[in-house]
């Protein structure tokens, strides 16, 4: 630090801000100065650190989560023995998520969550209970400060009682639950029942986001009203009672077992996400009945499904986000352009029927600020330079599917390839280094990311492990 300018402290934290969560670990052990300038709070902000077996960490260890004022972990195999530790050296938390766990749990195991007075995000992944997860003594004490839940991929003693006990977090604003099934058997996984369902939407007034799994075996047709509880307040009047969601997601669902009219009464929506668990013969695409309403969208995302020409018709103009994760052709881009005049963000796949993709994106879309193509059998080729006529375009991300990146290592040839780089690299000259181009996956978020949704991060993850060679035991997200 002698030999480096002699900036205000303020400064040196705003360059370290352009740093990686890797690269500010190396610069901390430059020296004294550099290790005090990466613990500021204001570089780890909205960070959450994972942790495993909490013995194996050390007082000062301890004490540099709690100067960077961490207040969001990720555990993997916490043991019960184990909270004591946690809520000793964190007990300013606020967001905790457990994920992994690998053994049988009862109810006592979830009661230490109330030893965090400002708890109020809680994330579970991957269990098995054997006794209700939510309490009604539990229930009670997270009554009034829970703001966020995630449960995904756990098996519950009985879903419709933990949707019940949910039911009464009144201020619960983001709720993600995607069921794996009930008891320990291979059983059949079915939907929760409507009128449990119904009970939840007409108690959290205050929820705005919805992450659904909607699993059903075999899939029987939910009644029409299943996602529209009536007002109770308004007997024999058509009013929805629920919450005015702005974000809605519906995970791994067969098509035929909701209406068309399912979303009728979700105009609010400004976010929509459906991705589809598989198509069936025969089915009728409803998505296009289903955006007919939705006049206020503004992000919408289609992971699978029926072809695209089933419902770009009906895809609402106020999109600015859109995300398809299905295969597409030049004639469907055509299609969509008209209908989203406004689109700023888009994430598509090149795929072989989709033929020179980079060519024809400034001209459909000349309005885009961000773009992500992940590539399927074959790189970017020299139409990436078509990208530059995109006079707003800030940042792009060129990604290749895992097996591609998988295969690609095992030969010695690291991604992106010499050609692809030297791509890039005139990209930027002719922006004149506007353009921000991005290779690799980012990393998860855990509170917000399941396994259900995550594409992973394979080549992040990978390319690290193959030029260290070592492991890393606590990850920065």
């Amino acid at each position: 630090m002698e030999d480096l300018p002699q900036l205000p402290p303020e400064v040196w934290v705003y360059i370290l801000s352009f740093l990686s969560t890797e690269e500010k670990h190396t610069v901390r052990f430059g020296c004294r100065q550099l290790k005090v300038l990466i613990d500021q709070p204001s570089l780890w902000r909205n960070h959450t650190v994972m942790l495993c077996d909490l013995r194996r960490y050390t007082y000062g260890f301890w004490d540099m989560l709690r100067h960077r004022k961490l207040t969001r972990v990720a555990v993997r195999h916490l043991r019960r023995k184990e909270w004591r530790r946690l809520v000793k050296f964190l007990p300013t938390l606020s967001a905790v998520v457990f994920v992994d766990g690998g053994r049988k749990y009862k109810a006592k195991y979830m009661e230490n969550v109330a030893h965090f007075p400002g708890l109020k995000d809680i994330g579970v992944r991957n269990g098995t209970w054997e006794e209700p997860m939510l309490g009604s003594s539990l229930t009670s004490k997270l009554q009034e400060r829970l703001t966020h839940l995630s449960v995904c991929n756990v098996r519950l003693p009985c879903c419709a009682h933990f949707i019940q006990a949910v039911a009464h977090l009144e201020n619960l604003q983001y709720l993600l639950f995607h069921q794996q099934g009930e008891g320990y058997g291979l059983d059949t996984v079915r939907p929760v029942p409507c009128e449990v369902f119904h009970n939840l939407l007409l108690s959290l007034k205050k929820l705005k986001h919805l992450s659904w799994g909607m699993r059903g075996e075999p899939p029987a047709p939910l009644p029409d009203n299943y996602l529209s509880p009536s007002d109770p307040e308004s007997p024999g009047v058509p009013s929805y009672g629920g919450p005015a969601l702005t974000s809605l997601e519906l995970v791994d669902y067969p098509e035929c077992i909701l209406p068309e009219n399912a979303l009728q009464s979700f105009s609010s929506l400004r976010s929509l996400t459906v991705r589809y668990r598989y198509i069936r013969e025969g089915i009728e695409c409803r998505l296009a009945s289903w955006l007919k309403p939705l006049q206020q969208l503004e992000t919408l995302c289609i992971v699978g499904g029926n072809s695209l020409a089933a419902y770009t018709t009906t895809i609402p103009s106020s999109v600015s986000r859109l995300t398809l994760r299905v295969a597409i052709t030049l004639k469907d881009m055509d299609s969509i352009a008209p209908k989203v005049p406004a689109l700023e963000h888009l994430d598509i796949e090149q795929n072989r029927s989709s033929g020179s993709l980079c060519r024809r994106i400034p001209m459909l879309f000349p309005q885009l600020k961000t773009l992500r193509i992940r590539f399927f059998r074959r790189e970017p080729e020299k139409d990436l330079l078509s990208l530059h006529r995109l006079r707003h375009l800030v940042r792009l991300e060129l990604l290749v599917e895992r097996s591609f990146i998988l295969r690609d290592y095992l030969n010695g040839h690291p991604w992106p390839s010499p050609c692809v780089q030297e791509h890039i690299n005139q990209l930027r000259e002719l922006s004149q280094n506007r353009i921000t181009v991005i290779t690799t996956m980012r990393r998860r978020n855990p509170l917000r990311e399941c396994d259900c949704v995550w594409e992973g991060d394979w080549g992040g993850r990978l390319s690290s492990s193959l030029r260290r060679k070592k492991t890393v035991d606590l990850f920065l997200f």
